[in-house]
């Protein structure tokens, strides 16, 4: 009975949330294919005729459309590099032992612990001092150095715990270090990598303080710059269909990402939770 009944509320708290989380959404939507004067007069119903012209003006006049390729150049190379240098790092620090190694990694979790604004202004001038500030790598750089700490933390756990004999045999076959990271250990830790990609991928796309104030360049606003700049622009303009036009606009990529990769994302955290 008191089974029954847990099982009940549990079920009652998650249809509550999904409806949190589902309905705004789909007001977004819905309100991005109405005229300005549906969205006052009838907030909640469905739109007399869809107004697709809303998406085609936030893309072409609101700028939506570059500010979405600047922010997967960013995004596409910060990921890159910190799933490389988070896998190569984890792994080192989970599979050898050497000197320094621990305060190496609890350095790195640490890393976690550190509110991101308290180095904004120290970061601000070694970017600039390097030239990098209001350039793409710049920004790539300091979303990789953003989201290692994290990636080092979780992998280091799953390459903890994957199989010492199977590295072994490789050696044993004449492997090198080098080749046993790539053709072995990484195709193993493929479910833990999936997984921390997508969580990464998530946090860089929102990121919007470290853009506010390391790209100035209006011509190279990521997405939560130009979002921010488009609330501002149409909100004067009284354009609510097309902030709500650009608006779903950004959040299409992040919801088609956790569309295709949920599999994925719940199998990488079982594995490791098993592990």
């Amino acid at each position: 009975m008191k089974t029954r009944l847990s099982d009940s509320l549990l079920h009652v708290v998650l249809a509550v949330w999904a409806l949190l989380v589902t309905l705004p959404l789909a007001w977004a939507v819905l309100s991005s294919l109405k005229t300005d004067a549906e969205i006052f007069a009838s907030p909640w119903s469905l739109p007399a005729s869809p107004q697709w012209g809303n998406w085609v003006r936030a893309w072409q006049e609101a700028h939506i459309g570059r500010y979405l390729l600047n922010t997967l150049i960013v995004v596409g190379g910060a990921l890159v590099l910190v799933m490389l240098l988070g896998a190569l790092t984890a792994y080192c620090l989970a599979r050898y032992d050497f000197p320094g190694s621990r305060i190496i990694y609890f350095g790195l979790v640490a890393g976690m612990l550190f509110p991101v604004f308290l180095a904004l202004v120290p970061l601000f001038f070694v970017v600039d001092q390097l030239g990098l500030l209001g350039t793409y790598h710049g920004l790539i750089l300091v979303y990789a150095a953003y989201a290692l700490p994290f990636t080092v933390f979780l992998l280091h756990a799953f390459f903890r715990g994957l199989p010492t004999a199977t590295a072994e045999a490789a050696f044993i076959d004449g492997c090198s270090h080098a080749g046993v990271f790539f053709r072995v250990m990484l195709p193993m830790a493929r479910p833990g990598m999936v997984s921390v990609g997508i969580f990464n991928f998530l946090g860089l796309w929102n990121q919007y303080l470290l853009p506010l104030v390391l790209n100035p360049d209006p011509d190279r606003y990521v997405l939560a710059q130009g979002l921010a700049a488009l609330a501002v622009s149409q909100g004067y303009r009284s354009d609510f269909s097309g902030l709500f036009a650009g608006l779903v606009i950004a959040i299409l990529p992040v919801l088609a990402a956790y569309v295709l990769f949920q599999r994925q994302i719940r199998a990488g955290l079982t594995a490791g939770a098993v592990r």
